[in-house]
């Protein structure tokens, strides 16, 4: 119920009090410098409703950020559509832009982040909202906020927000040389959305994705919540992980690829020692011990909020404990498989 809450709300307050938006604006989503203000790309109506051809989406299982709440919305300029790639980011037309919302229900938005899809590559720009939430101005330094809210528990919750500065959202987006989306992938898609139909279809007849396969279960599918452990766990690493933990990845020197389609198990840490050894490593010698997620250097450093220690290091200062559990018992289920 939080988060059906929290979206609508989400909603209302994505620039409720700017000025009237008469649609996107191309010129400002692709002139060489970011625009001082979010309300200038003409994303969302008075009310906050996206406006025609800003389209809302989400993820079949979210990255976990603090327990915020968030809005995403895809935009493709009109006559233009993305490629359907099997087990990648779509690859989306020049003039593209990925929308994402952070808020919380006391605080209502904290941040809006925008990843435009430029002749040269994507750009990443955060905006951060006024305290009146009239609008979000670009704050290439980042921000900090203090947070007050509760868990899923429903227990307080004290959050020194970080909104990334404009080089630590390159540390998560980076694959090689250039900047990429996350979340934007098949496997991350093929259900139904905000909008109530299955997504890919959705994009489809909107016509700015083509090239979905049209055979029944052509489309990689990647587990839900309530899948086996094995499956749950993979999913979560994929989507809270894998970023940097892949190849051309900003960890990828570390040797763990945590990507969804990685089958080695030692690339998946099974029985690997670190590449370096220290505090992140405690007194652990394996990433994954199987049958032993105490012993394990990838439980230890979820289940820590302790800088230097907790992974994923950017994004988060509490630990997501639904994401431990499903990791521990992914480790616990290895030793039978052994």
């Amino acid at each position: 119920m939080r988060g059906i809450c929290a979206a609508l709300a989400g909603l209302v307050l994505a620039a409720c009090n700017g000025p009237h938006a008469a649609g996107p604006d191309l010129d400002v989503i692709l002139a060489d410098r970011p625009a001082a203000t979010l309300s200038a790309y003409g994303f969302f109506e008075d009310d906050g409703s996206p406006v025609q051809g800003v389209v809302p989406y989400d993820l079949i299982n979210p990255l976990f950020s603090d327990y915020a709440d968030k809005h995403r919305f895809v935009f493709v300029p009109k006559g233009e559509a993305a490629e359907y790639v099997e087990d990648a980011v779509f690859d989306f037309p020049v003039g593209s832009v990925l929308i994402k919302g952070f808020s919380y229900p006391e605080t209502g938005l904290v941040e809006t982040r925008l990843l435009i899809r430029k002749a040269d590559g994507w750009a990443a720009y955060p905006y951060v909202w006024d305290d009146g939430h009239t609008d979000a101005t670009y704050r290439p330094i980042g921000a900090k906020r203090t947070i007050e809210t509760t868990d899923p528990m429903g227990a307080a919750l004290t959050l020194a927000y970080a909104v990334p500065n404009q080089n630590q959202c390159k540390t998560c987006h980076q694959q090689g040389d250039d900047i990429v989306p996350i979340g934007p992938k098949a496997r991350n898609l093929d259900h139904i959305g905000p909008n109530g139909v299955l997504q890919l279809t959705d994009w489809t007849a909107r016509g700015f994705l083509i090239g979905v396969p049209q055979a029944a279960h052509a489309v990689p599918s990647i587990a839900l919540a309530e899948g086996d452990a094995a499956g749950r766990a993979r999913a979560y690493l994929d989507i809270n992980c894998a970023h940097c933990h892949m190849e051309g990845g900003s960890a990828s020197n570390s040797g763990l690829w945590l990507d969804w389609t990685e089958e080695s198990p030692v690339r998946l840490g099974i029985g690997k020692h670190p590449t370096a050894a220290g505090r992140g490593a405690g007194a652990y010698t394996y990433v994954v011990a199987a049958g032993v997620p105490d012993e394990s250097i990838l439980v230890h450093r979820m289940a820590s909020s302790e800088p230097g220690v907790a992974m994923p290091e950017l994004g988060r200062t509490q630990i997501d404990q639904q994401g431990v559990e499903a990791v521990r018992a992914w480790i616990i289920g290895l030793e039978n498989a052994e």
